[in-house]
């Protein structure tokens, strides 16, 4: 299993996906995980994912604007995200341990790490979490005016993006997304890929343990790791445009942003009413003090954890058809979806003033979590598909 990041600490998306996936498969399969770190201080988690792994191996990445990434995309085809991550001494290392070790199958967690992967006949399995081209077309589009003289550039590494992205579900024999719409979506580009759909999950005994308490204001949560450029994105629109809404019917509201690595821009939106918390001890105290999570996303496609969370820990969900992308949940029974500005603070509003709505939609929601999402269950669909695609 190659993936960009080790999936320890749980402290994003990815992470606690992997880690997940790991866990409930090391039962059924010898696992040798290969991971990208940041810096050496990393190796310190290793120990986490031993009992899980035959064996870990760990490379360290060139920091993300090294000159010498700036470099390898100015000068080859390749686009930005996919120099950070190839490495010619990696592939040599992964190279070296495909020879040493007999593979049935070679699990690779985004397409961006696939040139690492040497020639081989073992069978890949590439599984994309979100469809990167989208994300990062749609970060250039927002960009603001005066940005106009970067955009060409911008626009000239999606398409970069874009076309290996498409290279590399050509060379995998099988590809996983998190939802039937990213599955529509890349056999629509390319009809003959198989795709399976693995979608994300949530350790829902742990979450079924939150401590629900009634704020003193009326609370109005937002979850999201910083470094994905679309909470940035939701972030902004939430407080610029809704949240002024939501407090002229409830002047006492409170809005609370909860996040990793919030840049400036974002902790610049803290105010009276207005908490920005880049760390919390236990998100599970988030959502136990909060009345409905807000979930304004308009970028990124893929299962969203904070949806996932909010429903297995009984938390009230408004979003737009996007935050719900790749969950079963139905408009009005698990969930009140909108996409506009005043109808998400509307939906929102009802919510605060109406408690009883609120607790039937997260009923319904704890219900759909725990049938259909748990990591468990999740995984032994993964098992299903490895001994599929390593054995043909």
């Amino acid at each position: 299993m190659l993936t960009p990041y080790l999936p320890y600490p749980l402290v994003s998306g990815g992470q606690i996906r992997t880690y997940n996936l790991l866990k409930n498969l090391a039962a059924k399969h010898k696992i040798t995980l290969a991971s990208f770190i940041r810096n050496e201080e990393e190796k310190k988690y290793i120990k986490e994912l031993e009992p899980y792994c035959q064996k870990v191996i760990v490379f360290k990445r060139r920091q993300a604007f090294s000159p010498i990434n700036i470099l390898l995309s100015a000068l080859t085809p390749f686009p930005f995200l996919v120099c950070i991550y190839f490495d010619i001494g990696v592939r040599r290392e992964i190279q070296r341990e495909l020879q040493r070790e007999n593979y049935d199958l070679i699990h690779a967690e985004t397409f961006y790490v696939m040139p690492n992967i040497p020639a081989t006949k073992i069978p890949i399995y590439l599984v994309e979490q979100v469809i990167e081209y989208l994300v990062y077309q749609r970060f250039v589009e927002s960009l603001p005016r005066w940005a106009f003289l970067a955009k060409p550039f911008l626009l000239l590494d999606v398409a970069k993006i874009k076309f290996w992205e498409r290279y590399y579900w050509k060379r995998a024999k099988r590809l996983a997304a998190m939802s039937g719409e990213d599955r529509h979506f890349i056999q629509k580009l390319e009809p003959d890929r198989q795709v399976d759909v693995i979608a994300n999950g949530v350790d829902i005994e742990y979450f079924a343990k939150t401590k629900k308490q009634k704020p003193q204001k009326p609370t109005v949560l937002f979850v999201g790791q910083f470094k994905w450029l679309p909470n940035r994105d939701a972030t902004k629109f939430l407080v610029e445009d809704i949240w002024p809404k939501i407090k002229e019917k409830i002047p006492s509201a409170r809005l609370w942003i909860v996040g990793r690595n919030p840049p400036k821009d974002i902790l610049n939106f803290a105010s009276r009413n207005i908490q920005v918390d880049g760390e919390v001890e236990d998100i599970r105290f988030a959502y136990g003090a909060s009345e409905v999570l807000l979930a304004p996303i308009r970028n990124g496609r893929g299962t969203k954890y904070k949806i996932l969370e909010a429903m297995a820990t009984k938390t009230p969900i408004v979003g737009t058809r996007l935050a719900i992308e790749g969950i079963n949940i139905k408009n009005n029974h698990e969930a009140l979806v909108a996409s506009s500005a005043q109808d998400l603070a509307n939906q929102t509003v009802k919510v605060l003033k109406n408690p009883k709505l609120g607790e039937q939609l997260a009923e319904s929601a704890f219900v759909l979590v725990k049938s259909q999402y748990d990591w468990k269950k999740i995984s032994n669909e993964l098992d299903r598909v490895y001994k599929e695609v390593g054995t043909n």
